[in-house]
């Protein structure tokens, strides 16, 4: 997920690393685990055989929410942290990253000063959505900047893995291939987001079953493959440095 033309030496594809710093590979695992979870949560929430414990949920969005506030912000405020050719990236996936932590680390927060309190409540699916209504345009206006970045991910054909990348490198002559999954998985959490201001007013209907989908295909997709780019990422500075 290392994207994009970069400069060829003689003897193939060479980069310095002490100037190309890159997690996107925590990032990733950490949104997905993140998109998971608020799914998650929200199903039990309306689910009312369903006991919540505020504490755990608190304990999960604190930990992620810290890893995505810690890497997105120090992506954001880099600029460029990839100092050979890819600017783009801080917005690509540092600002998103930074937003979700912060929502994520707000939500702990909450649960665990509060969390008692809302699982207690005989109807808490209406104080969660009353609580969220605020925060909800924010996440309403995060969901147009996923749909903006999958467009310039198309458009730029952005994503695409050098050859010196295993794995995602076989398809390095195919490259709409990966900028269409990473775009996909931007537009799924977009669909998620737009609806989500809604769904707060009626949470009991098909709004909420669409974004749980979305988001819990998005994540599940973040995750593997996050994971997956501890390896691809690993031999891909293995094999330009």
């Amino acid at each position: 997920m290392i994207s994009h033309a970069l400069p060829l030496a003689a003897s193939g594809l060479k980069i310095d690393w002490t100037k190309m710093p890159t997690y996107n590979t925590i990032m990733s695992v950490a949104a997905g685990a993140g998109l998971l979870l608020v799914v998650a949560l929200g199903y039990q929430l309306l689910d009312s055989r369903r006991t919540v414990t505020p504490e755990g949920w608190a304990l999960a969005f604190g930990a992620i929410g810290f890893t995505l506030v810690t890497t997105g912000l120090h992506m954001t405020l880099t600029w460029p942290l990839a100092g050979q050719g890819f600017p783009f990236d801080n917005v690509i996936f540092g600002e998103p990253a930074l937003a979700f932590g912060v929502f994520l680390l707000a939500a702990g927060f909450y649960l665990w000063k509060q969390g008692a309190v809302v699982a207690g409540d005989a109807d808490r699916v209406a104080r969660t959505a009353r609580i969220a209504g605020p925060i909800s345009v924010f996440v309403f206006g995060l969901g147009l900047a996923c749909f903006g970045i999958a467009a310039a991910g198309w458009k730029y054909t952005l994503f695409a893995a050098p050859p010196e990348e295993p794995i995602s490198g076989e398809f390095a002559d195919m490259p709409m291939l990966e900028a269409s999954f990473m775009s996909g998985l931007y537009v799924l959490v977009g669909i998620g987001a737009l609806l989500f201001p809604f769904a707060l007013r009626r949470p009991r209907t098909w709004m909420s079953p669409v974004i749980g989908v979305v988001w819990a295909l998005a994540g599940l997709a973040f995750l593997f493959f996050g994971g997956l780019n501890y390896f691809t990422h690993i031999g891909l500075i293995v094999n330009t440095m």
